[in-house]
């Protein structure tokens, strides 16, 4: 995989600079001058050598750009995974150190920062319908939720209690913190559904009735953010139309900006793309906004001038055209892909799905949003995908984030590296940044750190925790897993190919369902004739499908059946017998067999036996030429399999 510094980001169709929206492809590169006055009123071109282009601008590189990735999540994969009672639909982060996250249920979960990882604290029922708005003051001292119950539920986060319940004469539409701290009146934003008007409420007075209400925009407000530094509050409604009203006064705030009209900026881009916008997130230091659209276009705007900075496309569209071009970076396995695409599809057609949304990290100079790929961690100053964390979670389409980087206290250390920083001893970080998500139809958060999951000796403590009761299809796979007998299946088998003998050492007691599936086909004469279909060097051969091109082979119940993943079995050897799937739960008759450590595979592929003798015939077939598609251009069969007797 390229390293993340070398590699574009290439789903970028706008930039621009200080405000300044620049066009790329411009020029026709052969040297001539473009047409002026009245020629180029009449489209005609200049005849004659013109003088010589100037050079593009070097872009500096960001400095301290090492010391800011540092302070950001880096694993791979995400470090653990907690569970709700239903799917998790909003996240979010406290500077108190507190983490935030509601359920489709109505539930509401608080989880306390320790120096590594998170701890359950406390457990609501907030709504007795799905929470439909999470906010959390700039402190990081109080939170509420809104939902379809005309209720809102305000929270003492420091304390994990509930404060204060209004209740609302309409069906609440959007909702956000609108004070700075330090500021005497906790002011809270409410947006009413079904007309124009935004309300504030002061939630100390304890009274139901707004301190002022106004008319921002023409339809419904749908979102709104506040920008505390500059006490100013940015809010779309369902066309698109973007606003800047202040938190006290509700006009525009024209002390705040450098423009008087909204014709001289960008915010009607949303509205001329005939979008909406699913959610505004605000950086630090107030000087920019980003706003995520359905459309899956992800615009960064500086927030004096109302100006582009960015664009970037994650449509399906760039997604292909990134899976078929050279860069590992953003390449997946052909199946893989094309299950991801499945999914994202099938969100585009579910309700009431997680709105997706960007965050900036707190130095302002990376913004992280999550894409069918993964998670994106992209240098605005540069235009460069840093990282991708997740690429290898192929059963998780993650869609909303929320970034944790310590203490805000420690902001300006951050921000500023400082010499005693690079010559820390200690390989733990001074903070412990997380990125908290959740994902599509999931019932669990997920935790990105610096920290690559563990393998514990205990299997029951892995990275996913049980701490709800578990859904009742998964009690089920589990019962039906022990119901199956161990006594009567091999260890051991031969597999005869046209290329030699290959010896394999089976795993009945640890994946009982798995060995007899690979046995009872092994003894039916399933796999015999059958191709190796895929073979790439340096990974591993594949095989077990009856029609010969990956897509075919089913189980001996005729259905896919669940992954058995063991503590001591692992991908961390070449030649491992291991089976092959199109996401969580879903084996069939293919299997593989590994050439080198595999370890992205692991809790991915079930490991149920290795090669013992043989070696060297899985390193021949290795080896075969292949064609694009990883498929030999001479087969090699498995003749039959000689299984012995119980």
């Amino acid at each position: 995989m390229a390293t993340a510094s070398d590699a574009p980001a290439s789903s970028a169709v706008t930039t621009a600079t200080d405000g300044a929206e620049v066009e790329s492809g411009q020029g026709n590169g052969n040297g001539a001058a473009p047409a002026a006055g009245k020629e180029a009123e009449e489209g005609e071109e200049m005849i004659g050598p013109g003088p010589l282009p100037a050079r593009p601008r070097q872009k500096r590189p960001l400095q301290f750009e090492q010391a800011f990735l540092d302070a950001l999540p880096s694993a791979a994969m995400y470090e653990k995974s907690y569970m709700h009672r239903d799917v998790v639909t909003h996240v979010a982060v406290s500077p108190a150190d507190f983490f935030i996250t509601g359920s489709a249920d109505g539930h509401l979960k608080f989880w306390k920062k320790k120096p590594a990882g998170i701890e359950f604290a406390k457990h609501f029922r907030s709504h007795l319908s799905p929470i439909e708005g999470l906010a959390v003051s700039v402190d990081g001292l109080l939170c509420c939720t809104i939902s379809s119950d005309r209720s809102v539920k305000i929270y003492d986060v420091v304390n994990y209690d509930m404060m204060f319940m209004m209740r609302l004469p309409f069906v609440p539409g959007a909702i956000e913190w609108v004070y700075r701290q330090g500021d005497v009146k906790p002011k809270l934003a409410v947006s009413d559904r079904n007309t124009p008007f935004v309300h504030i409420y002061d939630t100390h007075s304890g009274s139901n009735d707004p301190i002022i209400s106004k008319e921002i925009h023409a339809g419904p407000v749908k979102v709104m953010k506040y920008n505390h530094a500059h006490d100013v509050v940015i809010s779309a409604d369902a066309k698109g139309l973007l606003e800047y009203w202040s938190s006290s006064t509700l006009k525009f705030p024209e002390d705040e900006v450098n423009f008087r009209l909204k014709t001289d900026t960008n915010l009607f881009e949303i509205a001329k793309c005939k979008t909406s916008v699913s959610a505004i997130e605000v950086s630090n230091d107030g000087t920019q906004f980003v706003v995520t659209s359905p459309d899956r276009r992800i615009r960064v705007f500086w927030f004096k001038t109302g100006k582009l900075r960015r664009v970037y496309d994650e449509s399906l569209e760039v997604a292909q055209d990134l899976q078929r071009s050279d860069i590992p970076m953003y390449r997946l396995d052909a199946i893989d892909f094309g299950r991801r695409m499945a999914v994202e599809k099938e969100i585009e057609k579910t309700e009431n799905v997680p709105q997706p949304n960007a965050v900036f990290d707190e130095s302002c100079n990376f913004l992280i949003y999550a894409t069918l790929l993964g998670i994106k961690i992209i240098n605005l100053h540069t235009n460069k995908v840093s990282r991708i964390l997740g690429k290898v979670e192929n059963n998780e389409r993650f869609l909303r984030i929320a970034l944790y980087q310590g203490d805000k206290g420690n902001k300006k250390v951050r921000k500023i590296p400082s010499v005693a920083a690079n010559v820390n001893d200690s390989k733990e970080p001074l903070s412990d940044p997380t990125l908290l998500c959740c994902a599509f139809k999931k019932h669990r958060i997920y935790l990105f750190s610096r920290r690559e999951p563990e393998e514990p000796e205990d299997a029951t403590k892995g990275r996913d925790v049980f701490n709800e009761k578990p859904p009742p299809e998964e009690l089920l796979s589990v019962s039906d897993l022990g119901k199956t007998a161990t006594t009567s299946l091999p260890d051991n088998l031969v597999m005869h190919t046209s290329m030699g003998d290959i010896h394999l050492r089976l795993y009945p007691e640890e994946c009982p369902k798995t060995v007899e599936n690979f046995t009872t086909h092994c003894r039916n004469g399933y796999y015999d004739n059958l191709i190796f279909h895929r073979v790439i060097k340096g990974f591993m051969i594949q095989t077990g499908d009856p029609l010969g091109d990956g897509t075919g082979g089913q189980s001996i119940w005729g259905r896919e059946f669940e992954d058995e993943f063991h503590k001591s079995l692992r991908h961390d050897r070449p030649f491992t017998l291991s089976m092959a799937n199109a996401g969580q739960n879903t084996n069939g008759s293919q299997f593989f067999i590994t050439t080198v450590a595999t370890p992205w595979l692991d809790n991915k592929h079930t490991v149920f036996g290795r090669v013992v003798k043989g070696m060297d015939v899985v390193q021949q077939i290795e080896k075969v030429k292949t064609d694009k598609n990883d498929k030999p251009y001479q087969d090699v069969k498995i003749l039959n399999v000689t299984v012995p007797k119980t």
